[in-house]
Order: structure tokens, then C-alpha cells, then sequence
């Protein structure tokens, strides 16, 4: 999740057109909309506190298109992320992408070239030559093609294609989509359903670096999260329990807001074919970081029943939390909760939580600071310096120089860290 960030009017201008002209395009082709729903698509607004996650930024010449409208009528869009199990995918991707950018640059500089490379070359041309003097039509005129692609080319292309990105369904066109992602159960893709440009509110909808990032660890240290208790607060989309429960025994995804824990859920359903593949089980659950109890309504959806809070007490020995500290009055919920459930278990514990830095220039500073990270690491430093004769906190960061296994940039500012519990009574 983000700090208070605001997208810039003219991304929200080029959006919003995008989705209206996306729209009126289908109904030129005679794709059958229900006329509410379709006015809801032409009308599509965005406010000025909008935030857009920055993984939704790297997506290049690829299009963004929506799967459904959700209850709040935010656009839902379904992306694949795929998992690089052989981590030299990233490394291989990376060294093509500049060796092809350097020859490129070698050619454009008129650079000296050795003589087997002007052989190449002459060759290269002469070929060509003969190509095109086989192309003119009966009235010499030339139709010109796409210069051939060198095989740096073709590798990168071949790379890039493992790339996924989010595909189009109407409403009313669920089951066929849903039996066309039948065949999509690879054991590297994970399916996510999320929202983009959404408020501050709902940026849980969202999928954010610092997901990614512990996600990455999980995958790293596998061996260490093994048949174990999880919980995870602030679970938002649920893709960093998903990449546990690959792994764990039992994952508690936790978070609050029916509509946010509806899709998680659903998310969950979509990746079953990788959590039965680790033999896990994910359980979507409602925790509310401002309640000092679990929510045992029998009537409420994603309740805890009493024999899984038992559960979470008896066998739970990993709690995290991934980009969840936007919002100092959250923050300080978010700790007293870790507090709380740390108290009350029977084993001791390792919290892993995951922050980017997000700068921002604020008229009280005037100047750029970074205000959540910095009420973080004040009540980080806090909870290791509490001395109340029950609990022991041990804080360390985690260098980041674990592999990557999925595909985003990850920046200098973000950070892991983890918080090992103890009781000491």
C-alpha cells in the first residue's frame, strides 16, 4: 500500500480516455453491454487523491483492460505474474537488453568495426539487396519491410513474451473467460485480480512493490516457511499469501472491508492449482487493526470461528505485513496488533515486514520528506526498546541481495525487515 501520493491530472485525463474510447469501440464491433453498466464506463472519474501503484507503470506497450466493474465501480483488471523459478531468467533478460542496446548504439556512433564484422555486414547488405530487388511490383515500386531481426533480437523477444499482462472480459462473458483459464494453470503464473487509480482507501486493491519484494523472499528462503502457521495483515489482493501458501501449511490472510476480501478470496480460487500444489490451505479472514478482539459475528462475512483463533494461538510462528505503513494513525493499530497476537501465542515468532520510502514535499516542511517511513522506524525502534517484562522484541533489517522472482524494479528504497517475539513468562 502507498503513502498519500497523488497521480498527476493529465494521467488522469489520459486514462479515463482510454477506458471511454475502449468502450466506445466495443460497441461499434456489437459486443452486447448492459446499457447501466456501460453508461457507469462512459462516465468513469477519477478524484484528485487517486493513487496509482508504480507496478502498474511498468507495463509498456501493452494494453490494460478491464475484467469486470466491482461494487464500489472501479474498474477490475486480471494480470498474470509470472514467477522466474530459474532466477537466471532475470539476469539473462537484463544482459540481452543491453547487449542489443549496445550494439544498436555501436552502429548509430559509426563506431569502428572489426573485419569480420564489416564482412558481416557486406554480406548482410548484399543479401538484402537481392531481397529487395525481389519485392519491386511490375511498376518498380518498392514496398518496403521491416528490417530483418538480428538473433539478440529475437532473444529478447523471446524473453519479454513471458511477460503477462491483464486481459479483457464484459460482464456477461465470465464463463467462457473462466473456461479458457482452465488451460492457464501453470505452475510459474500467478493470477491476480486488482484495481488501478483507485482512492486512498481502497489502495489495498491494488499490487504493490513491497508485495513483490516478500514475495521474493518467501520464494528464497522456502525452506524456512515450510509447513508453517502464517498470518498476514493487510493482505489487500492476497498475491503475498498466495506465494506462501505455495510453501506454508496455513496462511491467515487477513484484512478488512467485504469488497476487498471478496476479491482476495477470489484470487485465491484463481490460484488454487499452485497452493494444492504445496498441500496449504489459505484462509481469508476479516481483522480490524482498530478492534482489540477477533470478529466472531456469526453473521459477518470472513468471521473466525474459535477453533481457528485457537489455532492461530497454538501453531502460528510467522506474521507479515507488506507495504502497510502509509498512515501513522494505522501504523500505531497495526503494532498494538502485533502486540497483541504476539502475546497471546504459544510459540515465539518472526515478523517480516516489507516498506517502500515514498518522499513527498509537504508546505509544513517545505520540503521533500518522507513522514510515514520515518513514524515507522520511530515505532519500529520502540517495540525493540519496550520493557513491560512479558515480551522481547529483536529487530534487524534483511539485506536485499536474495534473488528476484518476479518482474519489477526493485528500488533502492525498499526495505525488509523482521522482529523476532519472544515471551518471556
Amino acid at each position: 500500500m502507498p503513502i498519500n501520493r497523488r497521480v498527476s491530472n493529465h494521467f488522469i485525463r489520459v486514462l479515463h480516455k482510454g477506458l471511454f474510447c475502449y468502450c466506445r469501440c466495443l460497441s461499434h464491433q456489437h459486443v452486447m453491454v448492459d446499457v447501466a453498466e456501460k453508461e457507469i464506463m462512459d462516465n468513469l472519474t477519477f478524484k484528485s487523491d487517486t493513487v496509482l501503484s508504480d507496478v502498474h507503470l511498468h507495463c509498456p506497450n501493452k494494453r490494460h483492460l478491464m475484467v469486470r466493474l466491482n461494487t464500489a465501480g472501479q474498474p477490475v483488471f486480471l494480470s498474470y505474474f509470472k514467477l522466474l523459478w530459474n532466477t537466471h531468467n532475470w539476469a539473462s533478460e537484463k544482459n540481452a537488453r543491453e547487449a542489443t542496446t549496445e550494439k544498436e548504439h555501436q552502429y548509430k556512433s559509426g563506431e569502428e568495426l572489426c573485419d569480420k564484422d564489416r564482412n558481416n555486414l557486406k554480406n548482410e547488405r548484399e543479401v538484402n539487396i537481392k531481397g529487395l530487388e525481389a519485392l519491386l511490383d511490375d511498376d518498380g515500386d518498392l514496398e518496403v519491410v521491416r528490417r530483418p531481426q538480428s538473433a539478440s533480437d529475437l532473444e529478447v523477444e523471446d524473453l519479454l513474451r513471458d511477460r503477462v499482462y491483464p486481459v479483457i472480459l464484459m460482464r456477461g462473458e465470465e464463463d467462457s473467460f473462466e473456461d479458457e483459464e482452465q488451460e492457464c494453470t501453470c505452475s510459474d503464473i500467478v493470477k491476480i485480480e486488482h484495481t488501478m487509480a483507485t482512492p486512498l482507501e481502497d489502495v489495498g486493491k491494488q499490487v504493490w512493490r513491497g508485495a513483490f519484494l516478500l514475495a521474493d523472499y518467501i520464494l528464497f528462503k522456502w525452506d524456512m516457511f515450510r509447513c508453517c502457521t502464517v498470518l498476514e495483515l493487510g493482505g489487500g489482493t492476497g498475491i503475498t499469501s498466495i506465494i506462501m501458501g505455495t510453501v506454508a501449511k496455513r496462511v491467515y490472510c487477513t484484512d478488512v472491508g467485504e469488497d476487498l476480501l471478496t476479491m482476495c478470496e477470489r484470487n485465491v480460487a484463481l490460484n488454487k492449482h499452485l497452493i494444492e500444489q504445496g498441500r496449504s490451505e489459505i484462509k481469508v479472514k476479516v481483522l480490524d487493526w482498530l478492534q482489540d478482539e477477533f470478529c466472531t459475528d456469526p453473521e459477518a462475512p470472513y468471521r473466525w470461528s474459535e477453533a481457528e483463533i485457537a489455532d492461530l494461538h497454538d501453531h502460528c510462528t510467522v506474521i507479515m505485513a507488506a507495504d502497510v505503513f502509509y498512515d501513522d494513525d494505522l501504523t500505531d493499530a497495526l503494532f498494538r496488533t502485533l502486540y497483541r497476537i504476539t502475546h497471546n501465542l504459544r510459540n515465539s515468532c518472526t515478523v517480516y515486514l516489507s516498506i517502500e520510502k515514498r518522499l513527498n514535499f509537504t508546505l509544513r516542511h517545505m520540503d521533500v520528506t518522507c513522514e510515514a517511513y520515518s513514524h515507522f522506524r520511530n515505532t519500529l525502534n520502540d517495540l525493540e526498546n519496550l520493557q513491560d517484562r512479558k515480551m522481547k522484541y529483536t529487530v534487524e533489517p534483511i539485506k536485499l541481495d536474495f534473488c528476484q522472482f518476479l518482474i519489477y524494479e526493485r528500488i533502492e528504497q525498499l526495505e525488509l525487515w523482521k522482529v523476532i517475539a519472544e515471551q518471556l513468562t
